[in-house]
């Protein structure tokens, strides 16, 4: 009897798991069609640490979203954050 009750624990458990992976799965892969980047992805793309996007994030120098307690930040975002910021490295040059 007391098999039957921990096989169906695991069960019940294995679902929630599944559930979540299916959520998380749908929503790196799009959020209004736009891929999605993680901590981890957009400190390895910019080559900076984790306290540097959080300090981003406190500035508001990017966009982010809080989905399921993680952290997530639009690739087309990302991509307008380094242009600005090229943008503005290139006009600091031109004053030099």
């Amino acid at each position: 009897m007391n098999t039957d009750n921990e096989f169906k624990q695991i069960l019940e458990k294995l679902d929630i798991i599944i559930k979540k992976l299916e959520r998380m799965t749908k929503v790196k892969d799009a959020m209004d069609g736009d891929k999605l980047l993680d901590n981890h992805d957009l400190c390895m793309l910019l080559g900076v640490t984790k306290r540097t996007l959080q300090r981003y994030r406190q500035f508001n120098k990017i966009t982010y979203y809080k989905i399921d307690g993680k952290t997530y930040y639009k690739a087309s975002e990302i991509q307008e954050f380094l242009k600005k910021f090229n943008d503005m490295m290139n006009n600091r040059d031109n004053f030099k």
